[in-house]
């Protein structure tokens, strides 16, 4: 015991006299920055890299807005000389599983069908993010049957899904038949795959 109370007291006395001198033999602290040049930068903590995350979403946002766009445009286009009416939807997600999307959609002509007689209608809408939420969750085209539809989809085709570089694009359509809503949809993706 009387060799460790010593041995403070000799690092106390050090301290006192040169500060310096204390700090070259007690362990350094964890680096907190860095330096560069005269300028002392912290380092970054994980709140930084929240927000560097952020802003790297918010700017594949804004160039998805505009492929979006240009795709939504062509499929209105194509809906147009097909004489088909409905709703058009296009979405983009990170990674191999989805957990937030960002999409856009448009109404071409219609948005919904009202009941008539015995029909109950049709949201068209709620239709086209069906289809767009199936392919979410199946990674395989509206309609493909890889499985049976679960509550709130219809297994119906008029969606398709693309594996790209950082996730998937899709694209959906629902006013028309299958097969022109397909047409639609494939629209739309070959204007997002060549820009």
């Amino acid at each position: 015991m009387h060799a460790t109370h010593l041995f403070f007291a000799v690092l106390l006395s050090v301290s006192i006299s040169n500060p310096s001198a204390l700090a070259a033999v007690l362990p350094r602290s964890p680096v907190t920055s860095f330096q560069t040049g005269s300028e002392v930068k912290p380092r970054r903590t994980s709140e930084d890299a929240m927000s560097i995350a952020a802003e790297n979403t918010s700017i594949a946002g804004a160039a998805f807005d505009g492929l979006a766009d240009g795709a939504l445009a062509a499929m209105r286009e194509r809906a147009d000389s097909l004489k088909v009416s409905g709703v058009a939807v296009v979405a983009y997600f990170q990674g191999e599983k989805i957990a937030a999307w960002i999409s856009k959609m448009i109404v071409v002509g219609r948005v919904s069908d009202e009941p008539n007689g015995t029909q109950k209608g049709s949201n068209l809408l709620a239709i086209a993010y069906a289809k767009a939420a199936e392919m979410a969750d199946t990674l395989r085209d509206s309609g493909s049957q890889v499985r049976p539809p679960m509550t709130g989809e219809f297994g119906w085709q008029g969606g398709l899904i693309m594996h790209v570089k950082n996730g998937y694009l899709i694209t959906a359509f629902s006013g028309g038949q299958s097969a022109d809503d397909v047409s639609i949809s494939r629209t739309g993706m070959s204007h997002i795959l060549t820009k």
